[in-house]
């Protein structure tokens, strides 16, 4: 099952709005066949792990990091492709919440005199699925707050100069989480002072099929900036706050630019974090990495929809005059921060990365 999530990982950021999924066929103690969910979600783990197998399949195991799938979509289901392979046992990380599934798809196989088991590295499986659980279950993805800071929490200058508070080994950690994740959000704030691509530029990598998103209100994103002229290639979604007109959207729409409307918050500006968490999981995404600024991300805490926090941390101490990691929260208590648990560090280069999720599995609330 270690080897099957292993495999699962690879498709991390390119199936959405499917699931990330391995598959490992064992007969005889020996590996017959592997397979996990291909770009864009099709084919699936089991099928591709099967096709490996061949004959072998008959008569193995199938170990499966998540439920395999009962109902017809644009494929066959998976269950009915390890009933027609022949295998004898099945063993199944997780649970497929999705209503077309939910225990259907391991009560075909038990119909079918296939032995069954469930929750072999359950909790392995259900952190590296976490968004697509809590697209299921939530209707929302799940979001990961990424921060490059001093050692005292500091993202920028006064003069708003950043560069480079952590070294290259962060740097092309931050990318690999890019490749990771379905899409990259930033606030309208960093388009305007980085002009950024949000792009995975690691070597020998070619661009999948991650999104790019702005929150951007009063849609001020520049029509000649990084973003838009690469829409072409690589998708640009804006969520901007409703009531824009025509005339004001056609010059993005034009240039391959999708343009998202949703509500403002209930009081203030901006864009309302929840509407837009709806919004991306309406249109597929599952899994989300949130890259800034400060105020964006103060937005998704204060809304609890902070799932995991990383943070690189760079050797240099900056001073209080410098910009906070996060903006206001307008805490008055202590009870009302978010609480989150440390559950990675390792050393990146000269830097350090720290890893903090949600307490049990969900996000922090004020």
């Amino acid at each position: 099952m270690r080897a099957a999530l292993s495999l699962a990982r690879r498709g991390l950021g390119n199936v959405w709005p499917n699931p990330a999924v391995g598959c490992v066929i064992v007969k005889d103690g020996l590996v017959a066949g592997r397979g996990w969910t291909q770009p864009g979600g099709r084919p699936h783990a089991e099928t591709e792990a099967l096709r490996r197998a061949g004959p072998a399949a008959k008569g193995a195991t199938a170990y499966v990091t998540l439920e395999p799938c009962a109902h017809h979509g644009e494929t066959p289901p998976c269950a009915e492709a390890l009933i027609d392979a022949g295998v004898s046992r099945v063993v199944s990380a997780i649970r497929d919440p999705d209503a077309r599934v939910d225990g259907g798809g391991l009560e075909r196989l038990r119909e079918a005199g296939i032995s069954v088991e469930q929750g072999c590295c359950g909790q392995m499986a259900a952190e590296l699925n976490a968004g697509y659980l809590l697209a299921r279950t939530q209707s929302r993805p799940l979001f990961t707050l990424k921060s490059a800071t001093s050692i005292d929490g500091r993202i920028a200058l006064a003069s708003g100069e950043s560069k480079w508070i952590t070294g290259e080994d962060s740097r092309a950690a931050a990318h690999q989480m890019r490749l990771d994740h379905d899409a990259t959000l930033v606030g309208i704030g960093t388009v305007l002072a980085d002009d950024p691509q949000l792009t995975c530029r690691l070597p020998g990598v070619q661009a999948g099929r991650q999104a790019r998103i702005v929150l951007d209100s009063n849609l001020r994103t520049p029509l000649d900036c990084n973003l838009v002229q690469g829409a072409p290639e690589v998708p640009l979604w804006i969520i901007t706050a409703d009531g824009k007109s025509e005339a004001e959207l056609t010059p993005y729409e034009e240039r391959g630019t999708k343009v998202i409307q949703a509500p403002r918050p209930g009081s203030g500006p901006g864009v309302d974090p929840g509407s837009a968490a709806e919004a991306l999981a309406a249109r597929g995404l599952t899994r989300v990495l949130i890259e800034g600024g400060a105020g964006i991300a103060a937005s998704f805490l204060k809304a609890g929809l902070a799932d995991r926090l990383v943070v690189f941390r760079g050797p240099t101490a900056m001073g209080g005059d410098a910009l906070a990691q996060y903006g206001p929260l307008g805490l008055e208590e202590m009870t009302r921060a978010s609480g989150f648990e440390l559950i990675g560090v390792e050393a990146v280069g000269k830097d350090v990365k720290e890893t903090y999720a949600a307490p049990a599995g969900g996000a922090a609330t004020n």
